[in-house]
C-alpha cells in the first residue's frame, strides 16, 4: 500500500465530493488485509458508502462475508464503482440514493432493506459533509441546519428506525471525528457535530445495552476522501495531513478494519467506546 506523504494540490467545486476526480485516488482495498468470515450471513447498512471511508468499510464487510446495503446521496458513479468492487471481492450489495436529513427518506431506506433482508446486523453511520468558516459569525443558519441534518440528525433517525430491526448481538458504529476532541478553528458547526456524535454513542450504548445491542464510534483523523477536496482549497490540500505525528494523511483502507473489529464478535465486551484512527495524535476520552 502506497504511503505517499500528501496529496498534491487539487480542488473540487461540490460537496461531498467525487473520489473518481481525485488524483491519486483513495485506496480503500489493501492486499494484506486477511479475512477470516467475521461477519458471515450479517446484513450491513453503510451511509456514505459510496467512496472514502465508507466505500472501504463496504469492502472489508463483504470480504468477511456480510450483505452490503451501499447508502450515498447522488454520486451514482462512484456508487456504481464501490458496488462492483464489493461484487469482486464475492460480496452481496444493494444501493440507495437519498438525502438522509429527510426522516422520509430514512424510513424509506429501512423499510426497503428490511423488505429484501428482514432484518439489520450493522448499521454503520458515516455520512457527513463540512463547511469551512474563519468566524463563527459566518456560518449561516441554513449551513448550521444542513451540517447537523446530515452529520446528526439523519443518524437519530436511522437509528429510531433500524433498532426495531436489530437482534441481539447486532452493532451501531457512527463515524465521529479527531475534532470532537482537538477542535479546529474553521470547522466550528463541524466539530461541534462531531462532538454530539461521540455523546449520542456514549449515551446509546447504556440505553441499548439490555437489548445486547452494541454502540461505538470510529474518529478518523485526516484520512484522503473526496470530502477533503471538495472542502479546502489547493493549497491546504497539498498539505493534508502534514501535521499528524506519521506526518501523511491515512487511507480509508486503514481506517476499515477498526469498523471491521466494532461489527463483529471480536469487540463483544465493547460498547461506548470510540477508536481512533488519526495518525498517531494524542486525544482525551
Amino acid at each position: 500500500m502506497s504511503q505517499q506523504k500528501t496529496p498534491p494540490a487539487q480542488q473540487q467545486s461540490e460537496q461531498p465530493g467525487k473520489e473518481h476526480k481525485m488524483h491519486p485516488e483513495p485506496q480503500y482495498f489493501s492486499e494484506d488485509y486477511k479475512p477470516a468470515a467475521k461477519l458471515a450471513g450479517k446484513v450491513a447498512v453503510i451511509t456514505g458508502g459510496d467512496s472514502g471511508i465508507g466505500r472501504a468499510v463496504a469492502v472489508h464487510y463483504a470480504q468477511e462475508g456480510a450483505k452490503v446495503v451501499l447508502v450515498y446521496l447522488e454520486e451514482h458513479k462512484d456508487a456504481k464503482e464501490a458496488a462492483q468492487a464489493v461484487k469482486e471481492v464475492g460480496g452481496e450489495v444493494m444501493t440507495y440514493s437519498g438525502n438522509l436529513s429527510s426522516k422520509e427518506v430514512c424510513n424509506d431506506l429501512i423499510d426497503k432493506v428490511i423488505q429484501r433482508y428482514s432484518q439489520i446486523d450493522v448499521l454503520v453511520n458515516n455520512a457527513g459533509e463540512q463547511h469551512p468558516k474563519e468566524n463563527i459569525e459566518d456560518i449561516a443558519q441554513e449551513q448550521l441546519e444542513e451540517t447537523f441534518g446530515t452529520n446528526v440528525f439523519a443518524m437519530f433517525y436511522l437509528i429510531q428506525l433500524a433498532v426495531a430491526h436489530m437482534p441481539k448481538g447486532s452493532s451501531i458504529i457512527n463515524t465521529t471525528s479527531v475534532t470532537a476532541y482537538k477542535g479546529n478553528p474553521i470547522l466550528l458547526d463541524y466539530s461541534s457535530s462531531k462532538g454530539a456524535i461521540t455523546s449520542l454513542t456514549r449515551s446509546l450504548a447504556i440505553n441499548l445495552a439490555a437489548k445486547g445491542i452494541r454502540v461505538n464510534g470510529v474518529a478518523p483523523g485526516p484520512i484522503w476522501t473526496p470530502l477533503i477536496p471538495s472542502t479546502f482549497d489547493q493549497e491546504t490540500v497539498a498539505e493534508f495531513g502534514a501535521n499528524t505525528p506519521m506526518g501523511r494523511p491515512g487511507q480509508p483502507c486503514e481506517v476499515a478494519p477498526a469498523y471491521v473489529y466494532l461489527a463483529c464478535r471480536d469487540s463483544s465486551y465493547v460498547s461506548g467506546q470510540v477508536i481512533h484512527v488519526n495518525g498517531g495524535t494524542p486525544v482525551n476520552g
